[in-house]
């Protein structure tokens, strides 16, 4: 912060369930910023699940408990950043954990720009990160800050609204005038919203410097039934999407990737490669034509059986 300038008040929501130690590393972390939050709120999703020794010695942080049946990614979020009152809102999952101790800070950098209203930081392989996984981290969190407005559509399509909860801050005051996230949601409350934004003119800003260690090693059967649900929020938010084609940036993904490998010595991993990428592309086709589905085929098909009942 430069000198003289009053400390931004920063907010922070965190939906959790079956906390371990990861929560605890990712709030020690938090607590260690340059630039320190003011409030931190944990939504949790089955009170007899929560340990209460992760939040043990913490008085800031604060604890709602919500039964599983009233978890939504867009309600729950909303209903936490009703609670909030600080200029700045993050939101994080609880498998996220800063880099280093610049993560607030540098989030908070591209918010000098009026336009700007939502950051997002760069997502870093963990140390048990698969060679395809850690690749497509690479690809979708490149060292190369950006900020995205709605002049980039022509090139970046649907990446332009492109934008992870996983670790991303909004400016309070753009979240409440765009209405907050959307009360009921499959899947993908983060974009949804981040497309109103840049269809009222705002901007969003992708921070390489914000940096936190996230990653997963799905199965095939598992990335499709994300990209699943993901092709769901997508069909059900046509004022958002309708026009944005996201199969051609899948495609020169998966070209990148094999090149990489033929380049690396990897070849083996090629028929992985094909079968992880059929599973997304299936698996997004079908969700984007679910309302053509019989209920028990997309029963079959989601990953979110909540949202269904």
């Amino acid at each position: 912060m430069e000198k003289g300038k009053s400390t931004p008040v920063i907010d922070i929501v965190i939906p959790v369930y079956k906390p371990g130690n990861e929560l605890r590393t990712l709030l020690e972390r938090l607590e260690k910023q340059t630039i320190k939050p003011s409030r931190i709120l944990l939504v949790n999703t089955e009170r007899e699940l929560f340990d209460e020794r992760v939040v043990e010695g913490m008085p800031d942080v604060e604890v709602v408990h919500i039964r599983k049946e009233e978890f939504d990614h867009g309600g729950t979020r909303r209903m936490a950043a009703e609670r909030m009152q600080g200029e700045f809102l993050l939101f994080m999952t609880q498998d996220a954990v800063p880099a280093d101790d610049l993560l607030l800070e540098k989030l908070l950098e591209p918010f000098a720009q009026e336009q700007v209203c939502a950051a997002y930081a760069r997502q870093l392989p963990a140390d048990d990160c698969s060679v395809l996984e850690r690749y497509t981290r690479g690809f979708n969190y490149g060292p190369e800050s950006r900020v995205k407005t709605a002049a980039d559509l022509p090139e970046l399509g649907i990446k332009t609204f492109f934008c992870s909860n996983v670790c991303a801050m909004y400016r309070k005051s753009a979240y409440d005038e765009q209405g907050g996230f959307v009360r009921h949601t499959i899947f993908n409350e983060d974009m949804i919203f981040a497309g109103k934004l840049i269809q009222a003119g705002k901007a969003i800003a992708y921070c390489a410097d914000a940096r936190v260690i996230h990653s997963h090693n799905y199965s095939s059967a598992q990335q499709f039934h994300r990209n699943f649900d993901l092709g769901v929020s997508q069909a059900e938010h046509p004022e958002i999407f309708e026009g944005l084609k996201s199969e051609g940036e899948g495609v020169r993904m998966v070209c990148q990737t094999a090149g990489w490998l033929c380049r690396n010595g990897k070849v083996w991993l090629l028929p992985k490669l094909v079968t992880q990428s059929g599973a997304k592309y299936l698996g997004y086709r079908l969700g984007k034509n679910y309302q053509k589905l019989p209920e028990w085929m997309i029963r079959k098909c989601t990953m979110n059986q909540e949202y269904w009942r």
